[in-house]
């Protein structure tokens, strides 16, 4: 029980990429524990778009599958994204099974994380020679990260920051309309991704009106406005604070990079 506890923690936690659940079931995540699928896919399917996303990434679509194993008093997390690789395509995307994944990679539990979009415009990350590569019902992802996670990351929940090290520089555009929420204490998150995992029809422009849907705690609120300088989050060399909203969007700390 503390690993499926840990493990539902674990989609607020890993958020260089953010975090997820079944398209199955868009408001609970995907969790099966040793189990097989019969689940089969139709026998025509788009091939995902396989050239690197150009331009800005703001508004680009990416998913991940989230391998876990126990590990200690906690769990391990490798995390595998479409990013830079593909777009991620709604008709592979909707018949992968976590259940499935889980048995054919020998873990004990798989997390179907997505579809996300950006809401920045770059990223800079601490570069790796190599990423290694798996493909999930004909979907291309790379490794992107390996997460610890301890045991207290069962308290974890909708507007309580965690630490993160991800190495990387997360940059805004001078004039791009960023999405804010402020705690009581005066710190300011920003909008990294959009998800579409509670609420599958959520879109970018519905995100200048999303306060009045958010259960935001005493104290805290939502805001959208033009940044008229590029906004920089530099977590290169410390580690990012990073929390969600309840449909699952996430926001890092703003810092004075």
């Amino acid at each position: 029980m503390r690993l499926l506890r840990a493990a539902c923690a674990l989609v607020t936690l890993v958020l260089l990429a953010s975090c997820g659940s079944s398209n199955s079931s868009p408001s609970t995540v995907a969790v099966t524990v040793g189990a097989t699928s019969t689940t089969s896919l139709p026998t025509t399917l788009p091939s995902p778009t396989t050239t690197v996303p150009a331009g800005s990434m703001l508004g680009k679509r990416y998913c991940e599958v989230l391998l876990m194993q126990p590990s200690g008093t906690g769990a391990l997390a490798t995390v595998y994204s479409t990013w830079t690789l593909n777009d991620c395509p709604e008709q592979r995307w909707k018949h992968l099974d976590a259940g499935a994944i889980a048995t054919q990679n020998q873990v004990a539990i798989a997390f179907l994380n997505g579809p996300r979009y950006w809401t920045m415009d770059s990223v800079k990350k601490t570069p790796v020679a190599h990423r290694p590569k798996k493909s999930f019902g004909g979907i291309e992802m790379q490794q992107l990260a390996t997460v610890s996670i301890a045991s207290r990351a069962d308290a974890v929940r909708p507007y309580a920051p965690s630490k993160v090290d991800r190495s990387a520089v997360f940059t805004f555009d001078a004039a791009s309309t960023i999405y804010e929420l402020a705690a009581p204490t005066g710190e300011r998150y920003v909008m990294q991704s959009w998800s579409q995992e509670v609420d599958p029809t959520l879109k970018r422009s519905d995100l200048a009106r999303l306060g009045s849907r958010l259960k935001l705690p005493k104290g805290w609120t939502y805001t959208s406005r033009v940044h008229a300088d590029p906004l920089r989050v530099d977590t290169l060399h410390v580690p990012a604070e990073v929390l969600q909203d309840d449909l699952r969007n996430s926001y890092s700390l703003e810092t004075k990079g």
